[in-house]
């Protein structure tokens, strides 16, 4: 999804009738599994493809690009199916605040992966020559987020929204990464008080906005 078109719904992995899908889907899940051990490289991604039993060359046809293609790929994967989930669960009847909530809470618990995997995988984002790829991703995400609450911005709001969460899920992520209460309960406190502070933000810009005479807006939260 890109803010050209900002309406419609992300698609991860192309066409609905890519005959390889199906195989591509399968490679992806077993390069996650290999990637707990060996991090994002060409080695998960051989030691995937022996799993699997695939022909010599499969899987750089299929992922050219290898671990860092592979990884963009389960990425916009997973904010496409945290987008259906919430369409799934009826999100609209919810206050803003909490269909941003779950939202996040969905991508990280069921969309995100094995938190070793993860952890590797913020290592090779982080590096300065995939700072491109490590934005755009978090981008997509975050701008899937907004489809799935149902956002219809198209002014200077559509950034800000995008900007504000951007640091919501990038810094919910990292905390849960390092969360081992159960059920990960310290983590969706710590995402309460980080929307919180998203509407004190929100509740301030409105204030100024009378200040100075500009028009405010009352929204649903």
């Amino acid at each position: 999804m890109s803010t050209e078109n900002s309406s419609d719904p992300v698609v991860a992995g192309g066409p609905a009738d890519d005959p390889d899908a199906d195989l591509r889907d399968r490679l992806a899940d077993a390069v996650a599994a290999e990637a707990v051990f060996e991090g994002w490289c060409r080695t998960a991604l051989s030691a995937a493809s022996r799993r699997l039993e695939l022909p010599t060359g499969e899987a750089d046809r299929l992922f050219p690009g290898g671990a860092i293609q592979v990884l963009t790929f389960l990425s916009e994967r997973a904010d496409q199916r945290t987008v259906a989930d919430m369409e799934r669960e009826g999100v609209a009847s919810l206050k803003i605040r909490d269909r941003i909530k779950r939202a996040v809470r969905i991508r990280l618990e069921r969309h995100v992966g094995e938190r070793e995997a993860v952890r590797r995988a913020l290592a090779l984002l982080s590096l300065p020559f995939n700072a491109p790829v490590s934005l755009r991703l978090l981008y997509k995400t975050v701008d899937a987020m907004w489809y799935a609450a149902g956002d219809k911005s198209t002014d200077f709001n559509f950034y800000t929204k995008r900007a504000l969460l951007a640091g919501v899920y990038s810094s919910t992520l990292l905390y849960w990464l390092n969360d081992r209460t159960p059920g990960s309960e310290a983590t969706w406190s710590f995402l309460d008080r980080r929307i919180e502070d998203v509407m004190q933000i929100e509740k301030w810009k409105s204030q100024v906005k009378s200040w100075t005479g500009g028009e405010v807006k009352s929204a649903k939260r």
